[in-house]
């Protein structure tokens, strides 16, 4: 049965002090293998069935969430109840101190008798959750008589002043927040030469996950897309072969190295197995780690996530395998113009071009350094 732990931003951006201590963990059962195909293998024969055993389960959770489940109820005032779960569950507390609880841990199933008693037990509830309005809606299809947020509070983060006029039913505009700072590109960031050559150029670029992503924000407004990991390649594909030959023609994917080994390999099979007229020009940032979330490695970098030596997925020998013929590596901080001039020469070829403009980050390279010169050792 998978498990989902939902987190919110509030919670992710947390942080406390930890004590460090000692847990006893009991030693695993050996690893054995054990057939069982109708729970495995799911043909039609076996999934039915195995969808029969699903609801089953779930309807089995649900009863044992219902009664013992992993949900907090604090007594309190009959006048007002709450029903909360996550983070929101800290902004009801200072918010509404008076207010009785009921704190749910797991959101799905639901446990739908104990919500029905515990609103029943108040004059008024009223559901306290952020986004979109899940528990309020869930508990009105069962006939809970609940109250939830104005549509306002559906957008942003919530907090206890928000809360505070959620309970009173305030619909007021709201203070407007003082802008931060913008996030931007680090200055002397590789990517940075390869946008303003992109925007130069006034290329149509099909954009993709990581720090490069900052793109398109000034000065350098160089991204036009913007859709999942890996899907750079596939958009601008489709941008290829959907706009006029003009227009097509200017078209450039570009895609971090991690993003790449992530899910952009496949985008590379489907350019060389249905290429677009006017060729395409795929453009791999590789800055020789995953920077946007902590410098962790991945198999383009030829480490572990210990930094240990291992197998290196080469992204030039990687296109030519497929079939890409014109395969460019250029260090974009080195080489501006040459990267330029490489750029310009795809983009009139009419061919499939992948260009992997390679400079180590800035944050990363010193110890990138370091664990090549261990390696040698």
């Amino acid at each position: 049965m998978p498990v989902l732990l939902r987190i919110t931003t509030r919670v992710c951006h947390s942080k406390t002090l930890v004590r460090r201590g000692t847990v006893q963990i009991p030693a695993p059962r050996p690893a054995h293998f054990e057939h069982d195909f109708p729970s495995r293998v799911m043909i039609p024969a076996y999934a039915k069935p195995a969808h029969l055993r699903m609801r089953k389960t779930l309807a089995e959770i649900a009863e044992w969430n219902n009664s013992k489940g992993p949900n907090l109820l604090l007594a309190g005032s009959p006048s007002l109840g709450i029903i909360t779960s996550g983070v929101a569950f800290q902004y009801a507390r200072e918010a509404a101190p008076q207010a009785g609880i009921l704190k749910i841990g797991m959101t799905y199933p639901l446990p739908i008798d104990r919500m029905s008693r515990f609103a029943g037990s108040v004059k008024k509830c009223v559901v306290i959750e952020e986004g979109d309005p899940y528990l309020v809606e869930a508990a009105g299809d069962a006939g809970i008589e609940v109250e939830g947020k104005q549509e306002m509070y559906r957008f942003g983060e919530l907090n206890s002043d928000r809360v505070r006029r959620i309970l009173a039913e305030d619909s007021t505009p709201e203070p407007k927040r003082a802008p931060g700072k913008p996030p931007a590109l680090c200055p002397g960031c590789p990517h940075r030469n390869v946008y303003t050559i992109l925007k130069e150029l006034d290329c149509i670029v099909a954009g993709d996950i990581g720090c490069y992503s900052l793109g398109v924000l000034p000065p350098f407004e160089a991204m036009d897309s913007l859709v999942c990991m890996g899907a750079a390649i596939g958009v601008g594909l489709g941008l290829r072969h959907s706009l006029p030959a003009e227009e097509a023609k200017r078209v450039v994917s570009v895609i971090g190295d991690s993003t790449f080994v992530h899910s952009g390999i496949t985008g590379l099979v489907e350019m060389v197995y249905n290429p677009p007229a006017t060729g395409h020009v795929v453009i791999i940032l590789d800055n020789g780690t995953t920077a946007m979330t902590g410098m962790q490695e991945h198999p383009g970098t030829g480490r572990t996530l210990e930094h240990a030596k291992t197998g290196k997925v080469v992204f030039e020998d990687l296109a030519r395998s497929l079939g890409v013929r014109n395969v460019h590596v250029v260090d974009p901080v080195a080489e501006p113009e040459k990267l330029k001039t490489l750029i310009e020469t795809c983009l009139e070829s009419l061919q499939l071009s992948v260009v992997i403009a390679r400079r180590n980050c800035l944050l990363a390279a010193g110890s990138i350094r370091e664990y090549e010169r261990c390696h040698e050792q």
